[in-house]
């Protein structure tokens, strides 16, 4: 269920833009998606200028380009914990991202992962950072939440989360692979339950009913995370805060 839209111009500005931001000596979170790939590759790119950057990756295919790109990887738990050096700034797409709320900044609070399945992985790397910068094309905005809400579950309880998420008003759908038979299967080893809930007016009560339901490893509502949204277009950059 990865989502499209957007020129890749536009991803590459926002990536790029996230990318120039990180300084000599961070540990970097490394998204996983089309729009991160580009901050990857930049990143990769001031490696080579001489720049001290290590990547902290979020999926298979982000540690992958990472790797081809020269960049020094840690693993989560190398970075995070007792004596280690934690994670500076994280940068990541959405699939989709609330704009418009009240407060001082652009209203920047709530945001849907989860399109590539890699969301559970991403959260816990992005919730670590110090800064998570989220890049995106104007495609992903939205005044409010409505894409289908990806829940990554244990195969065991598939048919009870699905049943919990139904309860809770939602419309669960068991994610299929698009080049084989059977359904995704995620990094971790789990399924993903696409969960159809009409407009999210409330994104944080959601998060934690979802998050409270047994059977559920994560879900791909990122509520109050979001420090940035680096949202690239045909002519530049937008930055919109939280």
């Amino acid at each position: 269920m990865k989502t499209s839209g957007g020129s890749d111009a536009a991803k590459r500005r926002a990536g790029e833009s996230a990318a120039g931001t990180v300084d000599d000596g961070d540990v970097v979170g490394l998204g996983t998606g089309s729009t991160a790939a580009h901050a990857i590759r930049r990143l990769g790119e001031r490696v080579d200028a001489g720049v001290e950057i290590r990547g902290v990756p979020t999926s298979f295919a982000s540690r992958e380009l990472a790797a081809d790109r020269g960049i020094p990887l840690l693993d989560l738990e190398e970075a995070v914990g007792p004596d280690a050096p934690g994670i500076d700034v994280a940068i990541d797409g959405a699939d989709q991202v609330a704009v418009g709320g009240s407060g001082d900044g652009d209203g920047v609070n709530a945001l849907i992962k989860g399109g590539g399945a890699a969301h559970a992985r991403e959260k816990l790397v992005d919730a670590a950072a110090d800064r998570f910068l989220v890049v995106a094309d104007p495609s992903k905005e939205a005044p409010v939440l409505d894409r289908s809400v990806p829940v990554e579950v244990l195969p065991a309880g598939r048919s009870a989360v699905a049943e919990s998420v139904r309860a809770a008003g939602g419309d669960p759908t068991l994610r299929r692979a698009e080049r084989k038979d059977g359904p995704v299967v995620t990094d971790n080893g789990n399924l993903v339950l696409d969960c159809a809930f009409g407009e999210v007016a409330d994104p944080a009560a959601l998060a934690v009913t979802l998050s409270t339901t047994p059977g559920v490893v994560e879900h791909g509502l990122f509520v109050d995370l979001a420090d940035e949204v680096h949202v690239g277009t045909d002519s530049g950059v937008r930055v919109l805060t939280r």
